[in-house]
């Protein structure tokens, strides 16, 4: 197991240059190991989480404790906390992500060409990717397990605050990959929390790194975007909206609101701004802001909110384009359908959107016309998540538009190339 909580003493130029040389010889191998094997790994690791388990909480309790010393944030703590129910969901995980087909090999199209060519477009993995990471010590789990079922090797570099409990997690990994004969260094961990670690993995590690995804708050994705020298796959701010439009059902409405913003409000889907049509606030506005208040929200409201729901603090500009990952919404009133769309698309980050209505009219045109990764109807945001999906597990939301969007799970982690087989063709 890594040294827990303790800086590599190692020049963190030369250790880094030692691990992206060690992930790129386990490319070749890991890329063309069977389904068999990595299946086996996979439910090695997921065996030795739940085996080691009193070993992750024991990591996790150091980290918790030097989190409150430090004065980190109620929803970094959130994410940090580990318990016996989210290890058990990590092992879980870790197991649905083994029982997905293997997408290495998949024939995504083929083709016949007039001249007798037959072309056929498959699955490869990416290469080696680097994944960095704030706070939720189960990325380690889900980061390492997505990349190895993709056939990609994958160096971890998870947050100083997070280290203890990301290195006993890390060592259930390798336990899985010793068990299945695969490379070690295919799952790899930087034990440093040395800043200047991520410098030299933005710098792709002398070409051994071949894409990085970020996955944290703004400041760290935002120092990604400008200094990789490599792809990024990019996950931005969570600032999803919920809109109640006038068709919509009060209970199923207030439920859903409540959900979206209170069940876990450290995650990147969960609702940060709420829009309520405006034909519907005389009889939605009140019961669905009492609610949230009951369960705990704090409201900042829009003046016409205000005039109606008294227990709200006044929004600001600030407010729209505020990700709080606390518990903590922002409410508007709007006009319709139409004036939900421009708010959305004036202030979204493109991540989640979702409506509650019963018009199907209203429906289409919020799907048809917003921009967003991940679109929900009379569903709460809550749902942005990969596991939900069916993908076992993501490494994170991609908001971008180019090779991943929404959940990046296994089938996102991997590229693809052409096989062209003939019979002699030569061209004129």
């Amino acid at each position: 197991m890594l040294k827990l909580h303790e800086k590599s003493r190692d020049d963190p130029v030369a250790l880094m240059a030692d691990i992206g040389r060690r992930a790129r010889a386990a490319a070749r191998p890991l890329a063309v190991a069977t389904a068999e094997r990595k299946h086996a790994a996979l439910i090695g690791m997921a065996q030795a989480i739940l085996r080691h388990e009193q070993d992750i909480l024991d990591a996790n309790a150091i980290d918790i404790k030097n989190g409150e010393q430090s004065g980190l944030s109620a929803s970094f703590m959130d994410r940090l906390k580990l318990d016996p129910g989210r290890i058990r969901a990590m092992a879980d995980g870790i197991s649905e992500i083994a029982g997905l087909r293997d997408p290495v090999g998949d024939v995504i199209a083929a083709w016949d060409r007039p001249n007798g060519l037959h072309i056929e477009r498959v699955r490869t993995p990416l290469g080696v990717v680097g994944v960095i990471y704030e706070s939720r010590p189960n990325v380690t789990a889900d980061a390492g397990a997505l990349c190895l079922k993709a056939g990609n090797p994958v160096i971890l570099r998870g947050g100083s605050d997070s280290l203890n409990s990301s290195a006993a997690i890390h060592a259930c990994l390798v336990e899985g990959l010793k068990a299945a004969k695969l490379p070690q260094d295919a799952i790899q961990l930087v034990p440093t929390a040395d800043r200047a670690a991520v410098g030299e993995m933005l710098k792709g590690l002398s070409g051994n790194i071949d894409v990085i995804i970020p996955r944290g708050g703004k400041n760290l994705v935002e120092r990604v975007q400008n200094e990789a020298r490599v792809p990024v796959f990019a996950h931005l701010e969570g600032i999803c909206h919920l809109y109640i439009d006038r068709s919509a059902d009060l209970d199923m409405a207030a439920r859903i609101a409540v959900n979206a913003k209170m069940r876990r409000t450290g995650v990147c889907g969960a609702a940060e701004t709420l829009l309520v049509d405006r034909a519907v606030a005389a009889t939605h506005l009140v019961p669905i802001l009492g609610a949230l208040r009951a369960a705990g929200c704090e409201i900042h409201a829009d003046a016409e909110v205000l005039k109606v729901f008294a227990d709200a603090q006044p929004a600001t500009d600030a407010d729209w384009v505020s990700e709080y990952l606390d518990a903590i919404i922002a409410v508007k009133l709007v006009d319709g359908v139409a004036g939900a769309i421009e708010h959305i698309e004036n202030f979204s980050s493109h991540h989640t959107e979702a409506i509650v209505a019963e018009n199907t009219n209203a429906v289409e045109r919020f799907f048809n016309e917003i921009d967003s990764a991940i679109l929900l109807h009379n569903a709460s945001t809550q749902f942005a998540d990969g596991g939900e999906f069916g993908m076992g597990a993501e490494i994170g939301i991609a908001t971008g538009k180019m090779h991943a969007r929404g959940p990046v799970g296994v089938e996102q982690l991997t590229s693809f190339k052409y096989r062209v087989r003939g019979t002699g063709q030569v061209r004129p």
